[in-house]
């Protein structure tokens, strides 16, 4: 046993949102988040610090690590202390939860010098996202693509992960801009009546991201979910006007995805100046999450 460890997992978006159907998809971003684990001698105490919000709710990460110490019978043995930093927004839609899971049970593996297999991994973060409460669907979608990177296609409501693809050609035409709005949006308080009005449309985006039409599903994807959560779907929109690629709702929102050609970055930049909030940057990841030290 090492006892301490750390361990990187980076960022994913949305290319359909599995709240509606409980089948989704996501790709992986290189945002990212670390985590390191220190194991004590005192069970059951798991003390936390999110250096990148300190308001944050610390449940996800209490939960995780209690899941890894349950899962090999050590929950009465050890404690830990844990720290986070990352530079993904939290409650913005941007896969925040799923990436700090990924982390941190992989930086609890490593400090215990133990070994899951990848989907048991990604399994175990699902499970305690729903103990934690911040999910509806468990996330498997966007937990697989922080996890693997690349373009994923799962069924959530059964954890298995349909199809997995590289996007290595896109990685070198896109960048991936993100327009994020101040206020945070916690998933457990989305309203999940209004899903049935768009469910039909979710279904057709996630066949055509099987048929490989994976940005132009993005694009359908936000259209449907910005319509059932009232957001401002004008911030896709004129970035579809300035030459992206593809646009929509990032998860529940409030965050917009925007693929872009590197052509014209700065167009779909100058586009989204008058919206309220921040752009970040970022590129298509291909790298899996792992023990860094």
């Amino acid at each position: 046993m090492k006892g301490e460890a750390s361990a990187l997992a980076h960022g994913a978006a949305t290319i359909v949102n599995a709240m509606a159907t409980n089948k989704g998809a996501a790709f992986g971003v290189d945002l990212y988040t670390k985590a390191q684990v220190k194991l004590t001698d005192e069970p059951q105490v798991i003390e936390t610090e999110i250096l990148s919000d300190h308001e944050e709710n610390p449940v996800l990460i209490q939960k995780t690590v209690a899941a890894v110490l349950k899962r090999f019978n050590l929950e009465k043995e050890y404690g830990a202390k844990v720290k986070t930093c990352s530079n993904i927004p939290i409650a913005r839609g941007l896969k925040s939860s799923s990436t700090a899971a990924n982390a941190v049970i992989l930086a609890t593996l490593g400090a215990l010098s133990e070994f899951l297999e990848d989907l048991d991994i990604i399994k175990l973060g699902v499970l305690s996202a729903f103990e934690a409460k911040v999910t509806i669907t468990g996330a498997f979608d966007d937990a697989c693509a922080s996890y693997f990177g690349g373009l994923v296609v799962t069924d959530n409501l059964n954890c298995n992960l349909i199809k997995q693809e590289s996007l290595i050609q896109d990685e070198n035409n896109y960048v991936v801009l993100f327009q994020v709005p101040p206020k945070k949006a916690y998933t457990v308080n989305t309203d999940v009546s209004r899903f049935s009005a768009i469910k039909q449309q979710v279904e057709e985006a996630y066949n055509m991201t099987l048929m490989g039409l994976h940005w132009e599903a993005l694009t359908v994807n936000g259209q449907c979910y910005s319509t059932a959560f009232g957001s401002n779907i004008k911030i896709a929109t004129d970035a579809l006007a300035a030459g992206a690629r593809a646009a929509g709702l990032c998860g529940k929102g409030p965050t917009t995805t925007a693929i872009v050609s590197k052509d014209y970055v700065e167009q779909v930049r100058a586009a989204w100046q008058s919206f309220e909030g921040k752009v970040i940057q970022a590129s298509l990841n291909h790298e899996k999450a792992k023990v860094v030290t």
